[in-house]
């Protein structure tokens, strides 16, 4: 039988079997997304969140309304989407996670994956105390009245401290301090767990773990309620919103630029951090999500979606 120049290379060099061995390994069977709509649901909902909710607004308001949303869609086009499409393809072509792609790029490297993964944690931390304030908040919001429209009765002496507190502030900031939060008059006291916040930090947790319990399989499934959820919400502040007195004096500033705010560096910085905030670059989530794709899938569309939304 004729031998194939592979056998000869072999043969002839003592290295050559071991390298033969390499080539012949098929790659590890990577996962992919049950669907192309579990992928973009799974990149949206990571983007969307508190940097978008709670920050842009304010960050649109404190810096003249039309003219930073501008700069914002500036900065998004000529730093956000190429950094995200970098991050996409490298994800893709690669097919590993944060740590697996900066080693294969550089073993040097390998330290700003582990550091992205660590950024990664400290976000759950706080994001999961913010869920278990949500819940709390679900759950009180099925009284009759609810507990925060009103200040509490002054029933005896205490209890007339504790209304003069509440008419100091209002009745939404004395339920977040006072029954959400049970904060304690001086930093001496420490008050100990709250029992139920406990429970509703322990029920955050429980749900991200059923969600990610089975990878990919679990996690897609657990996006089309999750991702599509916040926007029904959001709409229907926006419909709240308008509705308010002098929402139409809000939309006039919002969308009437005063460019002349752009020579403030301050608003560079901000808007540069908020294009970061809003597609997520540097967590590392966008490399592990883009992994789970056939190699072919292309990104380029992927990319401008994504900035798009």
């Amino acid at each position: 039988m004729e031998k194939s120049k592979a056998d000869i290379e072999v043969a002839g060099d003592p290295e050559g079997e071991s390298r033969q061995d390499l080539l012949s390994e098929k790659p590890d069977a990577r996962p992919t997304w049950g669907s192309k709509a579990q992928y973009i649901l799974a990149q949206v909902g990571f983007s969307v969140g508190l940097g978008n909710v709670w920050r842009f607004p304010y960050l649109c308001h404190q810096n003249g309304g039309g003219s930073f949303l501008l700069l914002y869609l500036l900065l998004l086009f000529i730093i956000g989407i190429p950094l995200f499409f970098l991050e996409l393809a490298a994800g893709q072509i690669i097919r590993q996670g944060s740590i697996g792609v900066w080693k294969h790029i550089s073993p040097r490297l390998i330290g700003i994956g582990f550091a992205s993964c660590v950024v990664c944690s400290f976000v759950a931390l706080y994001y999961n105390v913010i869920m278990a304030w949500s819940l709390f908040y679900l759950g009180s919001s099925f009284q009759f009245p609810l507990p925060w429209s009103d200040c509490p009765g002054a029933e005896n002496e205490t209890a007339t401290v504790t209304e003069s507190e509440c008419m100091d502030s209002s009745p939404t900031i004395y339920f977040w301090n006072r029954k959400a939060l049970h904060i304690t008059n001086s930093i001496e006291e420490s008050g100990g767990l709250d029992p139920a916040l406990t429970g509703c930090l322990f029920a955050a947790w429980m749900l991200v773990c059923l969600a990610m319990i089975k990878g990919i399989k679990s996690s897609g499934k657990v996006l089309y309620f999750s991702s599509l959820f916040p926007y029904m919400v959001l709409l229907c502040f926006l419909v709240r919103a308008l509705l308010l007195e002098g929402a139409a004096d809000g939309i006039k500033i919002m969308f009437t630029p005063k460019l002349s705010i752009w020579g403030d560096m301050q608003v560079w910085r901000q808007a540069a951090t908020q294009v970061f905030f809003a597609l997520g670059l540097g967590f590392g989530t966008i490399i592990a999500y883009s992994s789970y794709n056939p190699q072919h899938n292309n990104c380029h569309i992927d990319g401008l979606l994504k900035g798009g939304i």
